[in-house]
């Protein structure tokens, strides 16, 4: 099966992604839509639109059976947008203060500085 991505359509509050599926018996036609407040800062970036939709699609053809096709028409949900940005755009961990400042370190710093103090003495 070849998933091709044709371009995209802007409707009034959202955008329509289009892909052509050919597979050894046929080619079919697909439209997956996105709305448009799903773009924001904080969420997809326009660049995203044909890959998330490209994975929607994906998982949609990759779940149909002979009895039950997938649907020529498809939308985007919360949770198809939440799972694209966590697998690629993974949140950086979280450092607290007591990362940032390692007892180690403080330490080290202490020790060269009464170090380098001792030696200075002792050469003068």
């Amino acid at each position: 099966m070849y998933i091709q991505y044709v371009g995209f359509n802007v409707a009034a509050s959202s955008r329509i992604y289009n892909f052509d599926v050919i597979d050894t018996r046929e080619a079919r036609e697909f439209t997956v839509e996105v709305q448009s407040e799903a773009f924001h800062p904080a969420g997809l970036k326009h660049q995203d639109g044909p890959g998330v939709c490209f994975a929607r699609l994906k998982l949609e053809l990759e779940g149909e059976t002979q009895e039950s096709r997938a649907e020529a028409h498809l939308s985007l949900g919360e949770g198809d947008i939440q799972e694209y940005s966590e697998q690629h755009y993974p949140r950086k961990p979280q450092y607290t203060k007591h990362h940032r400042t390692s007892p180690y370190r403080a330490d080290r710093i202490v020790l060269l500085t009464s170090s380098r103090m001792t030696g200075v003495s002792q050469r003068g």
